[in-house]
């Protein structure tokens, strides 16, 4: 199928589910700025309750998640799938969540919550950016206004005391005994709460800490804590470096 086709089969799959009242697609797919290789990000806003066994049931070969699994925050659950040889991520979207944190996010109001692969957190107005940047493709959802004023003024002041935090504790505990690892994730900690910063002061919606540091990049920090440069190659290498010593110390015997 081709990717008209491949919306259409899932956004039909989606809504026709028990509770499920809209679906939208977003990430770089929404965005207009994927690549052939770019996954597809639907996600599915439920009223009331959900049941991943139905979203299962469906078929699609992949793994599903229950609700809840991702935290139980705002990011509540979802499923990765593959659908026709494309990668395709679900996220499950309580509407009545969506609902509060539309109107808080309006008064400059939100919370900073963990979740996996996601350095510095994500904060719950990413619920309204989502509103704001994604495509509803069956259902109807609320059209956020403009990047609230309140949030504007109340961000970048919350973001950046986490950043003077983090870079204080990695100057006075870690920089000076040497330990490198620690105080360089304390930097990019820092640098992608910075990041956050400077995005709200200037309005601008980001889903995910990839948007945010494509679009709001602290300079030279990249250059810094990067011994290898830049270069997307040399920097794959590290990382697998990286993640091979990882998984031979896992491999090891228990330490003493």
């Amino acid at each position: 199928m081709n990717d008209a086709e491949l919306v259409d089969a899932v956004a039909d799959g989606l809504h026709a589910l028990p509770g499920v009242a809209a679906v939208s697609l977003g990430g770089s797919r929404a965005a207009g700025t994927a690549r052939p290789d770019s996954d597809w990000d639907f996600a599915l806003y439920y009223q009331g309750v959900f049941d991943p066994a139905q979203l299962r049931a469906i078929g699609w070969s992949g793994t599903v998640f229950g609700v809840g699994e991702w935290g139980g925050g705002v990011f509540n659950g979802g499923a990765w799938l593959d659908i026709d040889g494309r990668r395709v991520d679900v996220h499950y979207r309580d509407l009545e969540r969506v609902s509060h944190e539309l109107g808080e996010s309006a008064a400059g109001r939100f919370a900073i919550e963990p979740l996996a692969f996601h350095l510095a957190g994500v904060p719950t107005y990413i619920l309204t950016a989502e509103l704001a940047g994604n495509v509803v493709v069956r259902g109807v959802l609320p059209e956020p206004a403009e990047y609230p004023e309140a949030l504007r003024r109340s961000a970048p002041e919350v973001w950046w005391s986490r950043a003077e935090e983090a870079l204080g504790y990695a100057r006075a505990a870690h920089a000076p005994a040497g330990r490198a690892t620690p105080c360089l994730g304390l930097l990019a900690q820092a640098a992608l709460q910075t990041a956050h910063a400077v995005a709200a002061a200037r309005g601008i919606w980001v889903t995910n800490e990839k948007t945010l540091w494509d679009r709001a990049a602290i300079p030279g920090v990249d250059a810094a804590l990067t011994s290898s440069g830049r270069d997307p190659d040399a920097l794959t290498a590290l990382v697998d470096e990286v993640a091979g010593r990882c998984a031979t110390a896992m491999e090891g015997p228990p330490a003493a």
